[in-house]
């Protein structure tokens, strides 16, 4: 048994000593292969000299919706900055910014214009959603991010088969009366764009506890206190973005598809049976119609509802 013992006890040894052996043979054939290797070359290790991250020239007329910004003031000046920066480097969303831009400002300007609202205030409407149908944690929705209370106040259709807030035309017109309303009640387009965000309540009692009513002299959240300054950044770059950087050309832009109305004053029992019946999928119709929230409509009240359909040759439907 002693013998036994002993046997085993050499034979782990060996096999211990074994693994020195080999883990050493390989470091050596490892030092030799990284001292045999050619070293990278130094030019494919170095910046491409052209490329650059500089600081943003602020345009010295800053203003949202007419109303001059107080440049000469430092901290203010901070805070525009700050937005610059952001929104220019982040260069992946400023680019699907502009292409959504150009397939949704033509369906927002004349209504903005129509309302007596300031074209400024379609760069709100980027800010709240990024142009897209979006759904906040607070349940807003929608390109103008329209709660549903607030939606139903302004004649809005809110329900299983039908959400308004995605219908682009008639949730634009509601945040004109919106926003033509805070106009009136703060005299500042600049306090109705912060009250937009913030809701009146919070605007209210920032003003009545600092004893301002301007917007640039106001200490808010951070959100509101960066929503005016964010809007003039994205504003700024959309409309001249060459002069960030951005090369763009109309063939790199999202198109509008032109469509055509079809009057619904039925109930509908299959939006994909509907959708055939005019050349197109069901995606390619709920794409056009994003307010349309179910496969189906009941519509049991007979009201008239005006659905978009693409014109043809468009779209490439089924095999």
């Amino acid at each position: 048994m002693q013998l036994l013992k002993k046997s085993l006890m050499l034979l782990g040894v060996l096999v211990v000593l074994s693994t020195l052996v080999f883990a050493v043979q390989q470091g050596a054939a490892l030092d030799e292969s990284v001292e045999e290797s050619d070293p990278v070359p130094e030019e494919e290790i170095r910046v491409d000299p052209t490329y650059r991250i500089s600081a943003i020239a602020i345009p010295e007329d800053l203003n949202f919706a007419g109303e001059a910004v107080p440049q000469e003031d430092p901290e203010i000046m901070e805070r525009i900055d700050r937005e610059f920066l952001v929104n220019t480097y982040w260069q992946s969303n400023a680019l699907l910014l502009m292409k959504r831009a150009h397939k949704y400002f033509p369906v927002i300007e004349p209504i903005l214009s129509k309302n007596g609202v300031p074209e400024d205030f379609k760069y709100l409407a980027v800010a709240e959603s990024g142009l897209q149908n979006v759904v906040s944690p607070a349940g807003a929705r929608g390109f103008w991010q329209i709660m549903k209370p607030t939606g139903r106040e302004y004649g809005l259709e809110i329900n299983d088969n039908v959400d308004e807030r995605y219908h682009l035309e008639k949730a634009t017109q509601v945040a004109c009366d919106y926003l033509n309303k805070y106009k009136e009640k703060y005299g500042s387009w600049t306090l109705a764009a912060a009250a937009y965000n913030a809701g009146t309540g919070s605007i209210d009692k920032y003003m009545d506890i600092q004893q301002t009513d301007s917007y640039y002299d106001l200490l808010l959240g951070d959100e509101t206190g960066r929503y005016v300054f964010r809007i003039m950044a994205i504003k700024e770059i959309l409309k001249d973005p060459e002069t960030y950087g951005f090369k763009v050309g109309e063939e790199d832009f999202y198109q509008n598809v032109p469509t055509f109305q079809v009057e619904v004053d039925t109930a509908v029992s299959s939006f994909a049976e509907f959708a055939r019946n005019y050349g197109i999928s069901y995606k390619i119709l709920k794409r056009h119609n994003p307010w349309l929230r179910e496969p189906h409509l009941n519509n049991a009240s007979r009201k008239k509802y005006q659905i978009s359909i693409p014109m043809k040759g468009y779209y490439k439907v089924g095999p």
